[in-house]
C-alpha cells in the first residue's frame, strides 16, 4: 500500500519546466493532456524539484505549435504556473507542506498532477483550531478548512456583488465561529435586517424597538451629527454645544450638590472637574436646553439670540421625533445605565447568547453613520479599557457606507471607528470582518489590514484591481479568475488558508439562509385593487411613524363610533361622500388639509375635505 512517503516520489512526468523565475515557472505539456490529466487554468500542479514537490496553479495557457498549420499532435502547450509552495519530508520521512519555494526548480525538471493525496495533505487543516466552510472546487471530496484564529484575529474581508451568495457564506463562517469559539462575542452591523433568523437561539437581534442607547453616549461629533440631522453643523451653534454641554455633565453629577446651578458652573471653569466634552456620563436635555437660554437671555443685541433659538428648536425636535425615541426616551431615569448598555450590546455575560445583530433597517437615514460610530466606538474603547478581557469580532455589511474611499464623503467619527479597530483593535481583543460589494469604495488602508480575503464573484476592473493590490500571495493572477466564479463559490487568500483555494461555500438549511426582511411585503403583481381605504391606511401609518405614541390618530377601524357618525352628518357642509371607485375630477387644493375619514355607518362612504363648502372632489 502507499506510504506517505511516496508524496515525494518520482512518478512518470506529463510536463516538463521550460523556464523559472521568482515566483512563476513556464511548464509545457501535450495538448488534450495525457490520459485522465486536463491541465487547464485553476489546476494545481507539482514540479518534482531535488528534495521537494513544488505546488503550483496555472494561471494561462497557450498552444506552442512546432510548425505548420492546425493542431497537430507533436504540437505542445505552454502554461504559466504560479509557485505557491512545497512539501518537503521531515526528519523522520513524514511529508508537509509549506509555503514559500525554498527547493527551485530547474529547467527539464518532471511536472505532474496533483494527486487526492497531496491535495488532502495541503488543504486537509483539520483540528481545533480550524473550522469547515464548504469543499474545494477541485476535489468537492476534500473539506476546505480555514485556521479561525489566524483569519478572526487578523481581520478578514468578503467581497462579492449582489446575488452571488455573499450573505449566505457570511453566515456559513459565522455559524462555524460560533461553533469553534464559544468564547468570542460577535456583534454584527445588518444594514437589511437579513440575518435574524440565521443563528437560531445563539443570538439576540437589537432594532430601533427594543435598542436602549443614551444620547449621552454619543460623543461631540456624534451628537452634533443627531442634532443636525446628518448636515454640517452651523458653526456658531457647535461651538455654543461645545460650552455647555461639559457644564451640563457636571450638573448632573451627585457631587454638583443640590445649590450648584448654571451661573456658577460657568463663572468656574468646568474643566476643573475633570469632564469633557467626550466623557461617557451622563446629562440632561432639560438642563442643556435651559443652560442655552440662560445665556440667550444675557445677550445685549437682541439680533444675535437667534442662533440660540435656533439650537434650542433642533435639540427639541431631535427629542420629540419618535424615530429617536431609543436615544431620548427615559434617557436619564435610570441614571447612569452605561453598564447596562454595555453587558446588552455586547452580551456581557451571553447567557449562551454570545452574538447581537444590530438591524440599522429601522434607523432613521441621517443618523444611522452616528449610531454606528457610536456602536464600534465603544466597542474598541470597551476592549481598551478591558485590557482585551472579552474577546469581541466587529461584522459590517455595506462597509464602504461607513469607511468609504472618498474621504470627503461619509462621516468622519465612523469612518475613524472602523479604521481604529482595523489598525489597534487586535492588541485589545477586538477584531474586525468587512463585507461590501465594491471593494473600489472602500478605503484601501482599512482593505490592508485584513489578513484573510475572501473574493466571489466581480466583475467590475476597479473592484478586482482593489483586491489584487490586497493580495500578498504570488498568486494574486488568481484573481482573474473571479468574474467567472459561480454561486457560493469564492477564492480564500491570506493567513486563514494553506494556499489560496477556490471553494464552494457550504449549503445552509432552508430556514438558516439570510433574508431580508426591511422590507415585508413586495409583489410585481398588479391585480390588486388599490381603493381609498388601502390608501387611508398607508397615510395613517406613514404620519404615525413620526408622531409621538400620545398624539397618534386612532385607528380607522377603532374611536369613538359615535364621533365618525356625527361626521356623517356634516357631509352637506364640511365634507364631501365619495365612493371608492369614484373618479377624481378636479385636483386637490396644495397646502395642509384635514384629515380624511371614514364613515361610521357606511364602510364604502369616505369624507375629504372642502374649501368654502364646496367639495373638492366629485364624482
Amino acid at each position: 500500500m502507499d506510504s506517505e512517503a511516496d508524496t515525494l516520489r518520482p512518478v512518470d512526468a506529463f510536463g516538463r519546466v521550460l523556464s523559472v523565475t521568482g515566483a512563476q515557472a513556464q511548464v509545457r505539456f501535450p495538448v488534450g493532456g495525457v490520459d485522465d490529466i486536463r491541465a487547464t487554468v485553476g489546476k494545481f500542479l507539482g514540479i518534482r524539484a531535488e528534495g521537494a514537490l513544488v505546488i503550483g496553479v496555472i494561471t494561462k495557457i497557450a498552444v506552442e505549435p512546432k510548425g505548420g498549420h492546425g493542431l497537430a499532435r507533436e504540437e505542445f502547450a505552454v502554461g504559466a504556473l504560479d509557485m505557491l509552495g512545497e512539501i518537503k519530508g521531515n526528519d523522520t520521512g513524514k511529508p508537509f507542506f509549506q509555503r514559500g519555494v525554498t527547493e527551485y526548480p530547474m529547467i527539464g525538471d518532471a511536472v505532474s498532477a496533483i494527486t487526492q493525496r497531496e491535495l488532502k495533505l495541503i488543504f486537509d487543516l483539520s483540528g481545533p483550531g480550524t473550522i469547515d466552510i464548504g469543499a474545494l472546487q477541485q476535489d468537492p471530496s476534500i473539506h476546505a478548512y480555514i485556521n479561525v484564529d489566524d483569519m478572526v484575529r487578523k481581520h478578514f474581508a468578503v467581497f462579492g456583488t449582489t446575488g452571488v451568495g455573499k450573505s449566505s457564506g457570511i453566515a456559513v463562517l459565522l455559524r462555524q465561529i460560533l461553533e469553534a469559539r464559544p468564547d468570542l462575542r460577535v456583534f454584527l452591523i445588518d444594514p437589511h435586517n437579513e440575518y435574524n433568523q440565521c443563528f437560531d437561539d445563539r443570538a439576540q437581534t437589537m432594532s430601533p424597538k427594543n435598542l436602549k442607547l443614551p444620547f449621552w453616549l454619543f460623543n461631540f461629533e456624534e451628537i452634533v451629527d443627531v442634532f443636525f440631522r446628518g448636515r454640517p453643523g452651523v458653526e456658531d451653534e457647535v461651538e455654543i454645544l461645545s460650552e455647555v454641554i461639559p457644564i451640563a455633565k457636571v450638573m448632573f453629577q451627585p457631587n454638583a450638590g443640590p445649590g450648584t446651578s448654571a451661573r456658577r458652573l460657568v463663572r468656574n471653569d468646568p474643566k476643573s472637574s475633570g469632564v469633557t466634552v467626550d466623557t461617557p456620563v451622563p446629562y440632561r436635555l432639560e438642563d442643556l436646553i435651559r443652560l442655552i437660554d440662560e445665556r440667550m437671555g444675557k445677550l445685549e443685541n437682541r439680533a444675535m439670540w437667534a442662533k440660540y433659538h435656533r439650537l434650542i428648536t433642533r435639540i427639541e425636535t431631535a427629542r420629540n421625533d419618535p424615530r429617536y425615541g431609543f436615544m431620548f426616551d427615559n434617557a436619564n431615569v435610570g441614571g447612569d445605565t452605561m453598564v447596562e448598555t454595555l453587558a446588552t450590546l455586547f452580551r456581557l455575560p451571553p447567557n449562551g447568547m454570545p452574538m447581537t445583530i444590530m438591524q440599522l433597517a429601522g434607523f432613521p437615514a441621517e443618523v444611522v453613520d452616528a449610531v454606528v460610530s457610536v456602536l464600534l466606538r465603544m466597542a474598541f474603547e470597551f476592549g481598551l479599557w478591558s485590557d482585551g478581557a472579552f474577546p469581541l469580532l466587529c461584522v459590517c455589511e455595506e462597509a464602504h457606507r461607513y469607511a468609504p474611499s472618498d474621504r470627503t464623503i461619509g462621516f468622519g467619527p465612523t469612518r475613524k471607528a472602523v479604521s481604529r479597530i482595523a489598525k489597534e483593535g487586535r492588541k485589545y481583543g477586538v477584531f474586525l470582518g468587512l463585507i461590501t460589494q465594491r471593494p473600489a469604495e472602500l478605503d484601501a488602508t482599512i482593505i490592508s489590514q485584513c489578513s484573510t480575503l475572501f473574493a466571489m464573484r466581480m466583475a467590475n476592473d476597479r473592484d478586482q484591481a482593489i483586491v489584487r493590490s490586497a493580495v500578498s500571495d504570488a498568486a494574486g493572477s488568481l484573481i482573474g479568475f473571479v468574474p467567472s466564479l459561480g454561486t457560493r463559490e469564492v477564492f480564500a487568500f491570506g493567513e486563514g488558508v494553506a494556499l489560496p483555494t477556490r471553494l464552494r461555500f457550504k449549503e445552509l438549511a432552508p430556514q438558516h439562509i439570510p433574508h431580508s426582511h426591511a422590507i415585508t411585503r413586495t409583489s410585481m403583481d398588479s391585480a390588486r385593487n388599490v381603493d381609498v381605504g388601502f390608501l387611508l391606511a398607508v397615510v395613517e401609518r406613514w404620519r404615525g411613524a413620526t408622531m409621538s405614541n400620545q398624539a397618534r390618530t386612532r385607528p380607522m377601524n377603532g374611536g369613538d363610533t359615535d364621533d365618525l357618525a356625527e361626521l356623517d352628518m356634516m357631509a352637506g357642509s364640511e365634507f364631501s361622500r365619495l365612493r371608492p371607485d369614484a373618479p377624481l375630477l378636479a385636483p386637490v387644493a396644495p397646502g395642509p388639509s384635514p384629515s380624511i375619514r371614514k364613515s361610521a355607518t357606511n364602510p364604502e362612504t369616505f369624507f375629504f375635505p372642502v374649501d368654502d363648502g364646496k367639495p373638492r372632489l366629485r364624482r
